[in-house]
């Protein structure tokens, strides 16, 4: 099992997941245009979702951003 957020997000990016992060007053949350591959879909809802706001969070941030300019 993996501990560190980043190993979460790179694991989901990894499975072809494709959420972006969407930071708006420092409110993390993710948006995507695309579906997730299952497998990507599956690894979130299992992994992430699941935990802690705080913590899920932590894991939101080391996706993609659609913020960067």
């Amino acid at each position: 099992m993996m501990n560190s957020a980043q190993e979460l997000a790179e694991e989901y990016l990894r499975l072809g997941g494709k959420r972006l992060l969407v930071m708006d007053d420092n409110i993390l949350s993710t948006n995507s245009w695309e579906a997730d591959p299952l497998e990507a879909e599956a690894f979130w809802k299992r992994e992430i979702e699941s935990l802690p706001p705080k913590r899920r969070s932590e894991v939101m941030s080391f996706l993609p951003s659609i913020n960067v300019t």
